[in-house]
């Protein structure tokens, strides 16, 4: 990756990053999802000319379950020698099983990041079985059988995560004192198991679009049964948490959200549920780059109201400062400006008629090109050559 700096600890430094924009707004249009290129992330060099306010470093983080390999993860953190609280955060489950390997938690830097900035240590730790992370997959509850499980899959997600814990508070970067815990899907309902079985010093809890079990848009299966898997851990909440879901959501619908809010709270779980407007043409990916001046405000009034704030104002993010091709106007501009931010290795590919393709969060540099040139590809129709204009954050070669 450009610009790898190593770091002191088991892991490597990466990146850093800028945005703004604070107003609240519940619902989205494809022109203000234009508008926001505020993704994050911007590669470091190892010869930095100014001092980086956050600072992201790859790491390994050892537990039992997870043999020689460990967890894989990415450390997202103010820039300075300081202990701060510790912002746990976990991905979702594809569908497609064979899609697992190919995860890593390079994907969810941006939204990181905004913790980050926040002044929170945010870990993004990837499960066991997904990604490069070691150990075998734990969470297979046959969803789709006669005999369908969620709440063992859902501890198994849990012991990854109180295993990562354990070891994230003997860092020197981790403030154990007062933590929260941020996912997304099947992440989102890992949070409503671990606030059941919070570890010492965890606070609070996020879930996005909390759930698992959705084998094909707008089906659950055996949804009667996972309804019932949160009122087992309601059953036994010990933190408070807040839920987002959007009216939009393809995994999740409204109405399954709501039955799954009213048994987690009806058997005595502590959950602020947002039922909030479409995002983009599925709003189970609101927790994502695109949706963060959109479910930041949202976190920010949530921590605000669990006494969470942590800084006055936010970190800024490092934008690079690379000019766009001329002849990009109008949505290719914008998408340059969003790719300017985006997860590593990222590569962006334009054709002169102002075509644009972009890949984000690859393993290797040379699978971020060969996907925007694929990418690109696709949307001149190959009506019109794409070459490579940014790798990472460099220029391509003319």
């Amino acid at each position: 990756m450009q610009g790898i700096v190593p770091d002191a600890g088991v892991g490597r430094n990466l990146i850093t990053a800028r945005q703004t924009g604070q107003s609240i707004l519940m619902k989205t249009s494809a022109t203000s999802l234009l508008s926001c290129a505020i993704l994050l992330i911007a590669s470091a060099t190892a010869s930095a000319l100014h001092p980086q306010d956050i600072v992201v470093t790859e790491l390994r983080i050892p537990t039992h379950s997870s043999g020689k390999k460990g967890l894989e993860a990415v450390m997202v953190r103010p820039n300075d020698s300081q202990r701060h609280p510790l912002a746990l955060m976990t991905h979702g489950t594809p569908r497609q099983a064979d899609t697992r390997p190919a995860m890593t938690p390079l994907a969810m830097i941006p939204q990181a990041r905004e913790f980050a900035r926040r002044g929170w240590t945010a870990v993004i730790v990837m499960r066991r079985g997904y990604g490069d992370s070691g150990g075998g997959y734990a969470e297979d509850g046959h969803a789709c059988s006669r005999n369908p499980d969620f709440v063992g899959p859902t501890r198994e997600a849990v012991k990854d995560l109180r295993d990562a814990t354990a070891y994230l508070i003997t860092r020197p970067e981790v403030d154990s004192s007062r933590m929260i815990g941020v996912g997304i899907s099947a992440g989102g309902l890992a949070m409503v198991g671990l606030a059941s079985d919070p570890p010492p010093g965890m606070v609070a809890a996020i879930s996005f679009a909390g759930g698992r079990g959705s084998d094909a848009p707008d089906h659950v299966c055996n949804a009667a049964v996972l309804v019932e898997a949160f009122g087992d851990f309601g059953r036994h909440a010990k933190i408070p948490m807040l839920w987002v879901y959007a009216a939009n959501d393809h995994f999740f619908s409204p109405q399954l959200a709501q039955a799954f809010y009213a048994a987690y709270n009806h058997n005595g779980g502590k959950a602020t549920f947002l039922a909030v407007g479409p995002f983009g043409q599925d709003g189970h990916h609101l927790f994502s780059p695109r949706g963060i001046s959109l479910w930041t405000p949202m976190v920010d009034q949530y921590l605000k109201s669990q006494n969470l704030v942590l800084r006055d104002s936010l970190l800024p993010i490092d934008v690079p400062a690379v000019d766009p091709p001329a002849y990009l106007s109008g949505h290719g501009l914008d998408e340059f400006h969003f790719y300017l931010l985006g997860a590593p290795h990222k590569a962006f590919a334009a054709s002169p008629d102002g075509h644009v393709g972009a890949a984000f969060a690859q393993r290797t540099a040379a699978d971020a090109q060969k996907h925007a040139l694929e990418n690109c590809a696709k949307a001149t129709e190959n009506h019109t050559p794409c070459t490579l204009v940014m790798s990472d954050d460099q220029k391509a070669p003319d």
